[in-house]
């Protein structure tokens, strides 16, 4: 832990998807270490809440609010980071779009549309980043999900855009090495955790048990600061994406009956 306070601090950190949730607890994190910090999200009047909230541990604590839908955002906030702190020792990559916690309908203009903010505006980002990372020696850190890498009922749209994050960032990670490029890779496979937006879209559907927030930020943090290459919180959801290989009628049982679904 002295290892990554002395190396978070004063440290340029650009945090996604930070006005609430995970992201939210991630930027706090930053500041008790001293980082510099920019963070963005959609929403500006609760980003100006965040970053005051920051003052109180950061370096420097600014924001930029954004909409990673559109084509230009996700490099606006990049280049604003990257002007702001004069480079970049993090990217850490958060923000998802608000998607329904119900059966597939066909909807396909949603899903499009949540493929090009929960997955193309992160590819968008690490490009654009990526120079600034590679002369800091920094990291790139992907928050993805146990969806990501096991397929779960009225989440469609959502696990595809986990399921293409953790296949460009592998490759990507794969490829850097190959160059013996600076940069690390972490990706952060998340189960269940208790955000105030998770609770609400699972209440009265799933017994699953849910993690605290802030444990689940600090250990992404540390995860980057120490360049490890993948990180599952909590520790169950590495047995769990392993076990769906190995005994896939098993998984596929308990999977659907976790769930109630009232026909």
């Amino acid at each position: 832990m002295i290892y990554v306070a002395e190396t978070l601090r004063g440290a340029k950190v650009l945090v996604t998807g930070a006005s609430t949730g995970i992201g939210e607890q991630i930027a706090y994190h930053y500041a008790r270490f001293g980082a510099q910090i920019v963070i963005t999200a959609r929403r500006e009047k609760v980003l100006q809440q965040v970053s005051e909230c920051l003052r109180l541990g950061a370096q420097k604590a600014l924001y930029v609010a954004a909409d990673m839908s559109s084509e230009s955002d996700p490099d606006k906030v990049v280049d604003f980071a990257l002007e702001k702190l004069g480079g970049l020792d993090y990217l850490v990559l958060n923000h998802i779009g608000p998607s329904p916690f119900s059966m597939w309908q066909g909807d396909v203009d949603h899903t499009r549309w949540l493929m090009k903010v929960n997955f193309f505006s992160y590819v968008q980002m690490a490009w654009k980043a990526l120079a600034s990372l590679e002369n800091s020696k920094g990291s790139l850190v992907v928050v993805s999900s146990l969806l990501g890498k096991l397929s779960s009922p009225f989440v469609a749209p959502y696990t595809s855009t986990k399921f293409a994050l953790n296949g460009f960032f592998g490759a990507l990670n794969h490829e850097l090495a190959m160059k013996r490029s600076n940069v690390s890779i972490s990706i952060c496979t998340l189960g269940l955790i208790d955000t105030e937006s998770a609770m609400e879209k699972v209440k009265g559907v799933t017994n699953v048990a849910a993690y605290p927030a802030s444990d689940a930020a600090l250990k992404i943090i540390m995860t980057g600061a120490t360049r490890q290459q993948e990180l599952f919180y909590p520790w169950f959801t590495q047995v769990v994406a392993l076990t769906k290989d190995w005994f896939p009628s098993v998984t596929n049982y308990v999977i659907q009956n976790s769930y109630t679904y009232d026909q």
